[in-house]
């Protein structure tokens, strides 16, 4: 008996069909990947299995049985339980809070909260993790990493008979995903079932029992473990071949690469106050910034970019020295961001495509104090051609994109002012592997053209993949540095723990 089975599922938006007919099964004990694009309709597909959207047509049964999943109540109840892509923590509440939100245990009479019980299995299920925290931390004082493994605590203390995970390790280090993946692994064995989102196809190889392919909203393939594997999974993901998913750089650009663009020189950052951090990125190069989380990269490429000032030290733009105190005058530089957490920094989602493109610049759209929306118009649907946003029209609002090109519009932005430098802070978190493809070649292209970039990601392959050397970066301190012929995973991991 199948501990899950959707049959014929479908669900119709205004002007859109999410889901035609998809079905999808899982057996007690076995981690099922659904994979597919942004926009495939994996996504929709869990929300229904969530309670959140309810399909159209098509069957739901659990143990065997049919049942309506009205409300995420619903489903809880059936013993489904859901780690969101994007953080759902409450980061006012402490960890211990979070996890037991909504079904706080009691005690007594008056059914006051039993906050010892709360914190001791709470504490249980982050060693579970490899946590050490205090339950008693509020959520606000962690990095997105650990409130990610807060999400991943709630969802396990659930002790939920089928489990949804929806790209788990987005935010974590490789040794936080590795004990993930031993949790799994132990929640398999327990006879937990699991569906396993992600973009990052090397875990899907190393966990998934079988891969459940989605594509523009219908089934287009099932893979046995056996069959799982890195090419087959993309052939069916996007109806055709990468045939190179990094770009390299062009014989061309070599040259440029000679004289050094953009320096930091002993910069302190409050997070490492006794660590002064010092780098140079050539023209036309990118410089992959690797580490562990928590080793200070986020940290010092906000104080480069002025949001969080520095204790000490000065970035230098062709040799001379430039003060940043604000965004502001890094953008003034030609020094721009690409922020870890796009929907709460790099885009305001109420808005439009049009308005978050041209933001930054809102003068160069005005006269006479009053905004020209035709003047605006040309440089958005310039930018969305060249960047290839799947958007019906740039009049769409920001958050009715996928992440892919949530991420494109925040590149946009940027591009439509010519940039000098820019920073990358995890460039493809949460993007599937076709966005993820358009994404690095527009980074080479970039470097082609001169631009210097400075690219921070936990993503081992990406760092492999894209960068023409790697800094490591260990507890607010650059431990080493290596040239591409150098850089392997174990030379970067040797320097990241130093």
């Amino acid at each position: 008996m199948h501990a899950l089975q959707m049959s014929g599922i479908s669900k119709r938006f205004p002007g859109v069909t999410a889901l035609d007919s998809v079905d999808l099964d899982l057996a007690r004990g076995e981690v099922v990947a659904l994979v597919g694009e942004n926009g495939a309709g994996k996504s929709t597909l869990m929300k229904i299995l969530a309670g959140i959207h309810q399909p159209d047509s098509g069957m739901i049964r659990i143990n065997g049985e049919p049942v309506v999943l009205r409300s995420p109540r619903e489903s809880a109840r059936h013993g489904i339980g859901i780690i969101h892509q994007e953080l759902e923590v409450i980061d006012s509440l402490d960890i211990a809070g979070n996890v037991f939100l909504g079904r706080e245990p009691t005690r007594g009479p008056l059914r006051f909260i039993d906050r010892r019980r709360i914190d001791a299995e709470t504490v249980a299920v982050l060693a579970r993790l490899n946590l050490r925290l205090s339950p008693r931390t509020l959520v606000r004082q962690l990095p997105t990493a650990h409130q990610q493994m807060v999400e991943i605590a709630r969802a396990i203390s659930l002790n939920a008979g089928i489990l949804i995970m929806d790209e788990p390790t987005s935010s974590l280090t490789l040794t936080e995903t590795e004990q993930l993946f031993r949790v799994v692994k132990d929640l398999r064995a327990e006879g937990v079932s699991i569906i396993y989102i992600s973009h990052r196809l090397s875990e899907v190889q190393e966990l998934a029992d079988r891969v459940v392919v989605l594509r523009d909203g219908k089934n287009a393939g099932t893979l046995e473990r056996d069959q799982i594997r890195h090419n087959q999974m993309v052939q069916l993901m996007v109806g055709r071949d990468l045939n190179s998913f990094y770009t390299p750089r062009q014989s061309s650009a070599t040259a440029s690469c000679e004289s050094v663009c953009f320096e930091v020189k002993e910069m302190r950052t409050r997070r490492y106050p006794n660590s002064g951090v010092s780098l140079a990125v050539r023209r036309g190069e990118i410089l992959g910034l690797a580490g562990l989380v928590g080793a200070g990269r986020s940290e010092l490429v906000a104080a480069i970019f002025g949001v969080e000032l520095p204790l000490s030290g000065t970035v230098h733009i062709d040799g001379t020295a430039v003060e940043i105190q604000s965004p502001r005058d890094a953008i003034h530089r030609g020094i721009y961001l690409i922020p870890e957490d796009r929907r709460s920094f790099g885009l305001i989602t109420a808005m439009t495509v049009r308005e978050n493109i041209t933001l930054p610049a809102l003068e160069r759209y005005s006269f006479a104090g009053f905004i020209q929306e035709s003047a605006e118009e040309v440089v958005a649907v310039k930018m969305c051609t060249e960047l290839k946003i799947k958007t019906p029209s740039t009049g769409v609002t920001a958050s009715n994109l996928s992440g892919g090109n949530q991420q494109k519009v925040v590149l946009a932005k940027w591009l439509s002012l010519k940039p000098k430098v820019i920073l990358f802070d995890e460039p493809t978190r949460g993007i599937d592997v076709g966005a993820k493809a358009e994404i690095y070649h527009l980074m080479r292209h970039l470097a082609d053209q001169g631009v210097a970039i400075l690219m921070v990601s936990s993503d081992m392959e990406e760092i492999l993949g894209n960068s023409d050397r790697v800094a490591v970066m260990h507890e607010g301190r650059i431990s080493g540095v290596l040239d591409r012929a150098q850089c392997t995973q174990e030379a970067i991991m040797r320097l990241a723990v130093a």
